[in-house]
């Protein structure tokens, strides 16, 4: 078994009874973005087992978002299968001229998760710097990287705090040098699978609609990087997962 920590599927998708069939023997944690996936995910942790979800407003959002989107979330993670907040951040590639907006809506978030003993899902894209000192502000230390794609300085500044790293297909392909570095520098402990699906499909899907079963292609370079077994990789990715969204399975 394993546990795709961070991807987002929808009922709409036209894949979406194959991915159910490929996952039936594994664990999806999928992550909201915005109202509309929010309400998606809550539905959906009701309707499968193998289902729990995270919600939270994304960055590019926080101009489209009301009182009403903030109170859902306050709400809705008092559901069991709603493991924690996200995805949440800060993203300057995107705009960079709403900085301050950006980060009220972060702290906001951060700040819900924090009441309900909950970990964050963090989106961090052209801001690690105003990210990281967010979190030592806050003193997080309950949360996962979504998509690393840093350094390894930076990596094991996050480490040192006791934050996980999500690590997903750019693991797989021939220019992500960087991330595999990473791989090979972190402790096993400190890593959990995802795909972000429909996004960054692994090799040798690079390029197609990404599914949560590729976790395993990703799992698989991993234990290649590092020199252990898949089974070592599953397994103790599984246990990082339940441990990090206190998952009873």
């Amino acid at each position: 078994m394993f546990i795709d920590t961070h991807c987002h599927i929808s009922k709409n998708d036209s894949n979406f009874n194959e991915v159910l069939e490929q996952m039936k023997d594994n664990i999806m944690i999928i992550s909201g973005c915005d109202p509309i996936s929010n309400k998606e995910v809550v539905e959906l942790t009701k309707e499968y087992s193998n289902i729990y979800g995270v919600i939270g407003i994304h960055p590019d959002e926080v101009d489209n978002i009301n009182k009403e989107d903030i109170e859902f979330l306050k709400e809705n993670i008092k559901n069991s299968k709603i493991v924690g907040i996200g995805e949440i951040g800060l993203d300057y590639y995107h705009n960079n001229e709403n900085k301050e907006k950006q980060k009220n809506l972060f702290l906001k978030q951060i700040d819900i998760a924090l009441s309900n003993n909950k970990p964050i899902v963090i989106h961090s894209r052209e801001a690690i710097q105003d990210t990281i000192d967010i979190l030592k502000e806050k003193n997080i230390t309950n949360a996962v990287m979504h998509c690393y794609g840093g350094s390894i300085e930076t990596a094991k500044e996050l480490v040192k705090q006791g934050i996980r790293l999500g690590i997903g297909g750019v693991v797989t392909f021939k220019n992500g040098l960087r991330l595999k570095e990473v791989v090979k520098a972190i402790p096993l402990e400190y890593l959990l699978l995802e795909t972000d699906s429909p996004y960054l499909s692994p090799e040798p899907f690079r390029g197609q609609v990404n599914v949560p079963y590729n976790c395993y292609y990703v799992a698989k370079v991993i234990a290649e990087l590092k020199g252990i077994s898949l089974d070592q990789v599953l397994l103790k990715t599984t246990e990082n997962a339940c441990i990090q969204f206190d998952l009873k399975l």
